[in-house]
């Protein structure tokens, strides 16, 4: 009986450890909702695929903080919230609602985890059209 639980709980733990592992991290929304360029730019992967509004390209990880940062300072945000969310254990995406002081915005980002740490591999940000 006791390796039964000490089984059970060895699997319950190992189960935590892979969820919270494959969580999008509350700092993200965070960054988000506040506008914050640099906490987002924390988990940008060395070279990020961006869109925003339409224009897109892959950049490094400082020029995606400057375009991002741009976007906030014309586009400031008063809300932020996770709609969806999905993925496996080394990856997971993102949808959220982005509202600001010129409108709604859908973001959608996909993270890939790297030695346990969340890296943002793409950023969208689209005008949200519903």
């Amino acid at each position: 009986m006791k390796n039964i639980i000490n089984t059970f709980l060895i699997l319950l733990l190992l189960f935590l450890h892979i969820n919270i592992r494959a969580a999008i991290p509350g700092a993200l929304t965070s960054a988000f909702k506040n506008g914050n360029s640099n906490e987002l730019a924390n988990y940008f992967h060395s070279n990020i695929e961006l869109v925003i509004n339409g224009k897109e390209g892959i950049y490094s990880k400082n020029q995606a903080e400057q375009i991002v940062q741009r976007f906030f300072i014309n586009h400031i945000p008063s809300s932020f919230e996770i709609v969806h969310e999905g993925g496996k254990e080394s990856s997971k995406y993102a949808i959220g609602s982005l509202k600001t002081n010129n409108g709604v915005f859908r973001v959608y980002f996909l993270i890939k985890f790297v030695n346990d740490k969340p890296y943002i591999h793409q950023l969208r940000i689209e005008a949200d059209n519903d």
